[in-house]
């Protein structure tokens, strides 16, 4: 265990709370952190990509032209991909990207984000995130906090707090049951609400 400041939205210390070490100082590996990214990656995919095959090109009942004396070369449909507007040879069809990772390596990767940012003294815990639903008081006060790009992780979604964030660009609000671990690399900082560490840790050691 380690204590962490928990501060005010004027980055002064209101009290103290523990970070679990198994959570929050777990040893990083890029390519575990980098494997559950491109699975995070491709399960997000639609996949819808196609191209028409010779079954789906309209036409192609007709022999285009006479086999012999044309000069050209022999043609038995417009479906063909050798003709203009024919098909398509081996292009995309739909498909899903998805993979199976198993549970144990996804919350590792959750635990070692977690542990990057703490290291690199980009996690924060805050008192508590309440909001009057005004965007610019919102943003003026992340400012005054030094946050230009962050995650901010609450226990429970505050309706007013999430009003007031759903216009700024550069900041993502969840509940801990939507923290990830792209997210938690993508933005340059982590912060957490005190109610919000324990069910953190509570998920990252699930069995």
């Amino acid at each position: 265990m380690s204590k962490v400041d928990v501060l005010n939205w004027k980055k002064e210390k209101v009290g103290t709370v523990d970070l679990n070490s198994d959570v929050f100082s777990t040893e990083v590996k890029k390519e575990l952190l980098h494997t559950v990214v491109n699975w995070q990656l491709a399960s997000r995919r639609q996949g819808t990509h196609m191209v028409k095959t010779r079954s789906l090109v309209s036409g192609g009942g007709k022999k285009p032209f006479k086999q012999k004396g044309t000069g050209g070369a022999r043609q038995g449909s417009t479906r063909s991909p050798l003709m203009p507007g024919g098909a398509k040879l081996f292009g995309p069809i739909p498909r899903t990207y998805e993979f199976a990772l198993p549970k144990k390596i996804r919350r590792l990767g959750l635990r070692m984000a977690l542990s990057h940012l703490n290291k690199q003294g980009k996690l924060f815990v805050v008192a508590d995130m309440s909001s009057e639903g005004k965007t610019a008081e919102l943003a003026k006060r992340l400012k005054a906090f030094g946050a230009t790009k962050a995650l901010l992780v609450d226990s429970k979604i505050d309706d007013k707090f999430k009003q007031a964030s759903n216009n700024l660009a550069t900041y993502k609000y969840s509940p801990v049951d939507g923290l990830n671990v792209f997210d938690l690399l993508k933005y340059d900082m982590a912060i957490l609400t005190k109610d919000s560490v324990d069910k953190v840790v509570e998920r990252c050691l699930a069995e």
